[in-house]
């Protein structure tokens, strides 16, 4: 069942992520199991598993591990917010969080277009190799 907590070895599979990948992200802090199994082994619930996929998506897009936790965090505080609560944000510190998290989609959007770019080059020369007609002289 997709609400129930799973264990580390069925998140790796879902999220294509190593063991050693996920405890390292447990380890800088970017996700932490949200359950522990009655034995007290960690378990993971479906929040942690689309968290760990924002880290895997922006990890080849160039972000750095703090870059990410940056942006995790800022996205949990405007999730959290609620007004008239003491979780509402001042004025200030939300337009903040907001700017970094445009921040880091403009970031992303422009390393996707240098990435569309390299992939086009790289197309063009596999393609320039596959027609391109290799003659070869037998040795006299």
């Amino acid at each position: 069942m997709a609400g129930e907590p799973m264990q580390i070895a069925e998140v790796a599979a879902r999220t294509e992520l190593s063991l050693r990948t996920i405890r390292q992200y447990e380890d800088c802090g970017l996700v932490m199991p949200s359950a522990a199994s009655p034995g007290g082994f960690p378990l993971y619930t479906e929040a942690d598993v689309s968290r760990l996929l924002v880290v895997r998506r922006m990890k080849p897009l160039g972000f750095t591990l703090d870059e990410t936790r940056e942006l995790l965090t800022a996205v949990d505080r405007l999730a959290a917010e609620r007004a008239g609560t003491d979780t509402e944000l001042d004025p200030d510190e939300r337009a903040a969080l907001l700017a970094r998290v445009r921040g880091c989609e403009e970031a992303a959007a422009e390393r996707v277009a240098e990435l569309r770019a390299e992939l086009g080059r790289a197309e063009e020369f596999a393609d320039s190799l596959r027609h391109t007609r290799l003659t070869s002289a037998a040795p006299a």
